[in-house]
């Protein structure tokens, strides 16, 4: 395998940020705001050889992948790989009536705890690391769409951080962080790099 550079980026804001665990849900696409960042993002990336664009399944992963592959000629690759975690039984609720202990102990111990219903970290951690490893294979500039909490375990990955930890990172929308692979190795160039946009 020759070295590959993996961009991993956090789909663009929907109007159900900061408000509801959208997971999931069908039919959550970029707000307007949103649909600017993804704008920013695929002119801040323009200048790179990217040679794939892979995204999550969810619309709003598609549609912070589509520009990004349109300035480059190519199409965005569904990867189910990249989609959200399975939240189950969250899915849908709004962050301020979530709590109880199930809610308490997955954001205490991220790394063991399950979500009702849903996936735990590790089997997260585990489909979004085999991507990047076969992203990886092929060397070149590959872009990987995907969700904050994916993200983020591709990262404690490379670094050796433990799943409980991942909140000492902040994976922001439309940021991207900066992943380089070789045979037998790997490291983390940048975390959570931001466009400026307008308004």
């Amino acid at each position: 395998m020759t070295a590959a550079t993996l961009i991993l980026v956090r789909h663009a804001s929907h109007g159900l940020l900061g408000r509801v665990l959208a997971g999931r849900m069908a039919g959550v696409g970029l707000s307007e705001a949103g649909r600017a960042e993804a704008v920013a993002l695929a002119g801040a990336l323009a200048g790179l050889p990217v040679r794939a664009v892979w995204s999550s399944p969810m619309q709003r992963a598609v549609e912070t992948a589509g520009p990004i592959a349109a300035v480059h000629g190519l199409v965005p690759v569904v990867e189910p790989g990249l989609d959200e975690v399975d939240f189950g039984e969250w899915t849908g609720l709004g962050f301020d009536t979530l709590g109880g202990a199930a809610w308490e102990a997955w954001n205490r111990e991220r790394g063991m705890a399950a979500v009702p219903g849903g996936e735990t970290m590790l089997a997260v951690q585990a489909r979004a690391v085999a991507v990047m490893r076969r992203a990886a294979a092929g060397g070149g500039v590959v872009v990987l769409v995907s969700h904050q909490d994916v993200l983020k375990a591709m990262l404690a990955h490379v670094l050796g951080m433990p799943l409980d930890l991942l909140h000492r990172m902040e994976v922001a929308p439309a940021s991207r962080s900066l992943v380089r692979m070789g045979v037998g190795w790997a490291c983390v160039d940048g975390v959570n790099s931001r466009c400026q946009t307008e308004g």
